[in-house]
């Protein structure tokens, strides 16, 4: 039996190799948050790298977002907003689970629909490790980031 009060959350995480630390858009640190662009560092994480980065075609993106709406409704979660880019993916959703429980769930399932896509992801790796968890606090703040995932994303520099 879940207790667990429902949190309305914001997360984001990018595909295998498209975001680096270091990246010229700027980029997060795990508990330090934004960070200043960093060459050097990002160079040397490009010349870490195992496989080619993963950028996602029109009807990828599209399984992807629609495992993810199929995937809350199961779960009885509400999603306010989804937005799959090319390089990275956004969703505000309402969940009574433990937060890296319902990201970790998301990526699972659009993992598997893109290694079960009629073009299908090969790489070993898909995304990149964890992602950005934000709780969101107020309607006010909920209607930002909806904003943001549904209309902003057109507008920034974030799929390239």
């Amino acid at each position: 039996m879940n207790t667990l009060q429902p949190l309305t959350l914001f997360i984001t995480w990018t595909t295998y190799g498209s975001w680096l630390p270091g990246d010229r858009r700027g980029w997060r640190k795990w508990k330090k948050g934004e960070q200043q662009p960093e060459p050097l560092l990002a160079e040397w994480c490009r010349g870490q790298m195992k496989e080619s980065p993963i950028v996602l075609t029109r009807s990828q993106r599209s399984e992807v977002e629609e495992i993810i709406v199929k995937h809350a409704s199961i779960r009885g979660w509400e999603i306010h907003a989804v937005s799959v880019r090319t390089n990275h993916v956004h969703i505000a959703v309402t969940a009574a689970a433990e937060p890296k429980k319902v990201r970790d769930q998301f990526k699972a399932n659009a993992t598997r629909v893109l290694r079960q896509s009629s073009t299908p992801v090969s790489n070993k790796k898909v995304w990149t490790r964890g992602g950005d968890i934000e709780v969101i606090d107020t309607t006010d703040e909920l209607a930002r980031v909806v904003e943001y995932i549904l209309d902003a994303q057109g507008r920034k520099d974030r799929d390239q």
